[in-house]
């Protein structure tokens, strides 16, 4: 690799030609992705179908020179705009988040001497220096070892340290297990080395994994899809109705100037102009909501998408476990224990077999567990000091009372640790390592009943406990000791066996519970992990993850690019429930499977991996506390306590949600299609507009948006979590929804034009007075509307409606509002409203009635929604 580089790894470069190289290979740091502009955020906001048939209203409007209406519509596109622009503005920063994890200085070697310099200045060939607490400045190829462990976790989700060395690994060999390589981005934590720089910036796989976050543009929501799909198809109803009417009308002999001014009623009647406003509205208190359960949303649209879930692809390492390593089983001379999390151990007896393991346990090791639990050191180290603690021992005062004289730190090739310490006149060697290579170094093993010669069976025996808890996906060490007069002696030789420790990254006790209801919900649960497949499998067995079929854990290196995949082997893919050794590439590839197979996919993550991955999912579910900042910034949805219990609850409040927005879409739809077939009507009918546009712009910003937020602010169904999840291919409102609508619109658009015809012709009020009648009728006929918007087979009196305080609130302004509409001079002035007599404010809040009364006999009607 040094030919290669065309440097002496003794010298390193000169200044000269690493001021060369930098030219061309530029500085080491991440691409800068270009920040969207706060004007960019705010032009999108006048790009969606409603925004603009409402501008064209407004024009039309002006053109006619009806002033205030214009610019009572202009008025409405400006607040909805406002609203979508600071409830939704977020700046995106995932590639922010990856530069703050590279350093700001690295120790190299130039000129034959060892300086330090800015990392951004590293290039290729540079010797870097490294050791114990130094987060690695580029892509190192190691050229120097001692005892060097990197804590990669954040790149490969890898949950223990990787012990590094200098020999080389075969060009085909897994990212996890690239032993001969520090990547930039990762911590040393514990050693030290050297290595050369093999790849910087873009080049780095950090860079690769910044380049996949770029590259995995975010999936618009289903929401969004479904509001996008609805706004289309408010426009075409609205446009193929105007012009029927239109053309109609002037075919019949009509003014085109009356008939173009009738088109612009019904445009501004057809366009629920409180639909954004409340959308947004509904799903930023739905934000607040969550924050509360600890659930901090970052996108508006993913409130709603985590109650379409079918599919999460969840982490393993801090988000299903702890992100610690604990002891758990334990194979020692009077038996084996299973260690439970919340248990309280007997100590054991002093000089018994028992109490020695755990002595060596606690003595042969360079971790420090100080009070209330604050730990620094190697996972594996800290577990041992936990599990003696456990058992009454500290390691201090043993070595207060043993002094520690000699160490023979940790050596990749033996594979084993060892202290001596000062105990009784003589020495005590306690020694830690792998199973293998520790018994290979025993002479004795302890008993209950003393120390016995050791034989080829009983080794053997031991040999079958290791592989036991081995293949159960625990890391295992195996504890000895001996005495001696001496110091001086090698201390792999003669040792006595003492019993095994089973490790694991345990789960969190929450998380059982919360996959189980994932699982009564209908969502399915999959594992995508860089960590091993045995131990992988081990914590999918232990929370209930897998289904009754699925499939045994996969590894990455099994999996081929997802475009080479025929549909049999996509299907079998889907049926596995845990992905093991997987590369960012590949959790993009599985997210792609899912959602071309049409699920709506959910991605947890803590790590720099998952940064791709999280943006890629329709929702990405990042961990506050052990997740990065990476991970952070390229999620939806933050979980501030990471429990994936608070997921279970973020998915309850998403469905509740969709179901509010889709009782008020019903109820602002039939509202805003009585006004169109009121109007629309009244043209064909040759009889004089009962709406003026005006009044209709009134009707849907005051008098409909008010009770559609209430509605929105329900707390819901007690049993929305018992059922399955929504198809991720039903729109926002189905057929049956669209009946509805008509059903509603057609009582209240009889209402109202029964009312309009009653105060012309039977109480002899002039057109222009009629109106008013008309516009009250509608007006508190929406209102009482609120209540047929109750779940089918509830109880008309006592139902989810009834018991929403928003709805009466919200009843008690626009009363408020209509009133003041109607007696206020100044508005009733720009409205064209007269206060009308009592007979026809009787007859307008009787007819008001009738449409409340038709829905809630329907509702009694099991056919009808």
């Amino acid at each position: 690799m040094a030919r290669a580089l065309d440097v002496d790894p003794a010298v390193g470069l000169t200044g000269a030609e690493a001021a060369r190289r930098r030219r061309v290979h530029g500085p080491n740091e991440l691409r800068r992705r270009p920040t969207r502009s706060l004007a960019a955020i705010l032009v999108d906001q006048f790009k969606s179908l409603i925004t603009v048939l409402l501008g064209s209203a407004a024009m039309l409007s002006a053109a006619f020179g009806h002033w205030t209406e214009a610019g009572a519509i202009l008025a409405v596109i400006v607040i909805n705009a406002l609203i979508g622009f600071f409830t939704e503005w977020r700046a995106v920063r995932s590639m922010e988040a990856l530069r703050s994890l590279t350093v700001h200085s690295a120790r190299v070697r130039r000129d034959g001497e060892v300086i330090e310099v800015p990392a951004r200045a590293l290039v290729p060939g540079d010797v870097v220096l490294i050791e114990g607490g130094d987060v690695v400045a580029a892509d190192l190829r190691l050229i120097e070892a001692s005892k060097l462990q990197c804590d990669e976790s954040v790149m490969t989700g890898e949950s223990l340290p990787v012990a590094k060395q200098v020999a080389p690994v075969p060009a085909a060999t897994a990212l996890a297990d690239r032993v001969d390589m520090a990547f930039q981005g990762t911590a040393v934590t514990r050693g030290s080395g050297a290595g050369l720089v093999v790849a910087t910036g873009m080049g780095s796989e950090l860079g690769r994994i910044a380049a996949l976050v770029e590259e995995a543009e975010p999936e618009r929501t289903p929401l969004e899809r479904r509001i996008e799909a609805l706004s289309r198809q408010l426009v075409w109803l609205t446009l193929g109705l105007a012009a029927v009417i239109a053309a109609s009308g002037i075919a019949a002999g009509k003014p085109v100037l009356l008939m173009l001014e009738t088109a612009i009623a019904l445009a501004v009647a057809a366009v629920p102009e409180g639909l954004p406003m409340v959308t947004t509205l509904v799903l930023a208190r739905g934000m607040w909501r969550m924050a509360r359960r600890n659930a901090l949303i970052e996108r508006l649209s993913a409130v709603e998408t985590l109650g379409a879930t079918t599919v999460i692809l969840t982490d393993k390492t801090g988000t299903l476990t702890e992100n610690r390593m604990a002891a758990t089983r334990l194979h020692l001379p009077s038996g084996d224990r299973t260690l439970e999390p919340d248990g309280e151990p007997e100590p054991f007896a002093e000089g018994t077999a028992d109490r020695r393991a755990l002595e060596v346990a606690a003595l042969c090791n360079n971790a420090t567990l100080g009070q209330n639990d604050v730990a620094t050191g190697d996972p594996t180290e800290l577990a041992l000091l936990r599990l003696a603690k456990r058992f009454g021992l500290d390691r201090g005062e043993l070595v207060g009372a043993w002094p520690e004289v000699r160490e023979d730190a940790f050596d990749s090739d033996q594979k084993m640790m060892a202290t001596v310490h000062a105990v009784d006149g003589g020495f005590l060697y306690a020694v830690k390592g792998a199973p293998e290579a520790v018994l290979a170094a025993v002479v004795a093993v302890a008993g209950a009943e003393g120390d016995r010669p050791v034989s080829g069976d009983r080794l053997d025996a031991w040999r079958s406990r290791a592989e036991a808890l081995a293949d159960k996906g625990l890391r295992v060490l195996a504890l000895a000791s001996k005495r001696s007069g001496s110091a001086g002696e090698p201390a792999y030789a003669g040792l006595t066996l003492l019993g095994l420790v089973g490790l694991e990254d345990p789960p969190r006790g929450d998380v059982a519970p919360a996959i189980a209801a994932c699982k009564e919900a209908g969502i399915r649960v999959v594992m995508v992990t860089g960590d091993h497949a045995a131990t992988a499998g081990q914590i999918a067995e232990h929370v209930g993850l897998p289904e009754p079929d699925s499939l045994p854990a996969l590894e990455g290196s099994a999996i081929a690019r997802l475009d080479e995949l025929s549909a049999e082997q996509r299907r079998e893919l889907m049926r596995r429930a845990v992905f093991a050794r997987v590369s960012p590439a590949q959790k993009l590839d599985l997210i792609r499977l899912y959602q071309e197979a049409g699920e709506i996919v959910a991605m947890t993550g803590d790590g720099v991996n998952d940064a791709p991955a999280l943006r890629k999912a329709d929702i990405g579910v990042a961990m506050g506390q052990r997740g990065s900042q990476v991970a952070r910034e390229a999620a939806d949805m933050v979980l501030r306590d990471d429990a994936f219990a608070s997921i279970a609850a973020a998915v309850e409040h998403g469905r509740v949600i969709f179901a509010n927005i889709r009782k008020f879409l019903i109820y602002l739809l039939s509202c805003n299609l009585s006004e169109i077939l009121v109007v629309g009507i009244a043209a064909l009918a040759d009889l004089p507009l009962p709406l003026l546009p005006l009044q209709i712009l009134y009707l849907n910003l005051v008098t409909d948006v008010f009770p559609a937020f209430a509605l929105g602010a329900g707390e819901g169904e007690r049993d929305v979590m018992s059922r399955p999840p929504r198809s991720p291919r039903e729109p926002i409102l189905a057929r049956r929804h669209w009946l509805a609508i008509a059903g509603h619109s057609t009582v209240l658009t009889a209402a109202t034009l029964t009312a309009f015809l009653s105060a012309v012709w039977w109480l002899g009020l002039s057109a222009s007075d009629a109106v008013t009648v008309s516009f009250v009728t509608l007006a508190l006929g929406q209102l009482w509307h609120v209540f047929n918007m109750r779940d089918r087979g509830s109880s008309p009196v006592v139902n989810e409606i009834t018991r929403n305080p928003y709805v009466w609130a919200a009843l008690a302004l626009c009363i408020g509002l209509v009133a003041i509409a109607v007696y206020a001079p100044p508005l009733a002035g720009v409205l064209a409203l007269a206060p009308p007599p009592m007979p026809a404010m009787t007859l307008a809040i009787g007819l008001s009635l009738v449409p409340w009364a038709v829905g809630q006999v329907a509702k009694s009607a099991p056919r009808l929604p």
